[in-house]
């Protein structure tokens, strides 16, 4: 599989579809428009009849909501600091610059939601940071809409339905929530390009020293503004890596920004734990995380 809080799951196409053995299903929709501000879609994913094993969850610019159907998710790997819990039904998660591993018996079902930064100050009610590196139940976070979510979810076999709800529940506790301009001007410089941009030159746009901006980037979102841009040119990079075709690799990194192949390599190791070959050998199955890379940051769509 492939994901984190962090774009996670939603069916794709597989990179070796060889090692197809079971059934895999899924649907991507957008959320109502007074939402996309605050989330990017939903992605709902069924796998079932695959091989046990693990599967890496990626990390993404994106915040992640998961709502299972059915069975628990079981991480064994938390994305940044051992937890006690690894079994969950939801779960919410900031933005990390660490994989974390989902363990499977083959068989996965729910749903994916990519939120943004501003999304978790008007759905949540907390900046992202506060959820930083950790795994929180939804419950935490939303009470007992989180309760009705899932038994209304799980209600529905259709997934036009199941998105209906969770676009019902978030415009119930949607508020206006208005984030500092300079901060979200800074994000969507740095996340929105894939990473394009460098700290200094936004900071100078942005009229913040370098040293302030990241003091007030890294208290709001969790990570610091290097970070922010590295993640989002991993993730543009990932996104390519999905797809059953691909250029070489050398092109996919000139294409996301690194100086070279070998930039790109060691960017991977340290995000995802291991080379883009190694990943593309060892995935069984792929998802799609997240939108394209001009969709990154824009949260007024």
């Amino acid at each position: 599989m492939a994901t984190n809080r962090f774009g996670w799951f939603v069916p794709h196409r597989l990179p070796t579809l060889e090692k197809v053995t079971g059934i895999s299903e899924g649907s991507f929709r957008l959320a109502a428009p007074r939402l996309r501000q605050f989330v990017r879609g939903y992605s709902g994913y069924r796998l079932q009849g695959f091989a046990p094993g693990e599967h890496v969850g990626m990390p993404s610019p994106y915040l992640t909501v998961i709502i299972t159907i059915g069975d628990p998710l079981d991480v064994s790997r938390a994305v940044e600091r051992p937890q006690d819990r690894s079994r969950w039904h939801t779960l919410a998660s900031g933005i990390a610059s660490v994989p974390c591993t989902i363990s499977h018996d083959g068989n996965q079902h729910g749903i994916q939601a990519a939120f943004t930064p501003l999304g978790a100050r008007a759905i949540f009610g907390v900046p992202t940071a506060a959820l930083g590196g950790w795994l929180v139940d939804l419950d935490d976070l939303l009470g007992a809409d989180a309760r009705e979510l899932r038994e209304r979810v799980a209600l529905h076999d259709d997934w036009p339905s199941r998105f209906d709800v969770l676009d019902e529940i978030f415009l119930r506790r949607a508020d206006d929530y208005v984030m500092d301009p300079t901060l979200e001007r800074a994000w969507g410089l740095l996340v929105g390009s894939g990473g394009g941009n460098r700290v200094a030159e936004v900071a100078a746009d942005v009229g913040w020293s370098r040293r302030h901006l990241v003091n007030r980037f890294s208290a709001e979102f969790g990570v610091t503004p290097k970070d922010s841009a590295r993640i989002a040119r991993f993730s543009v990079a990932h996104e390519m890596l999905r797809q059953v075709e691909i250029p070489p690799l050398s092109e996919v990194a000139a294409r996301c920004g690194y100086y070279d192949q070998a930039h790109m390599a060691r960017d991977w190791r340290d995000l995802a734990g291991m080379a883009p070959s190694v990943w593309r050998a060892a995935e069984v199955f792929a998802f799609v995380q997240g939108e394209s890379r001009g969709e990154l940051a824009d949260w007024t769509a």
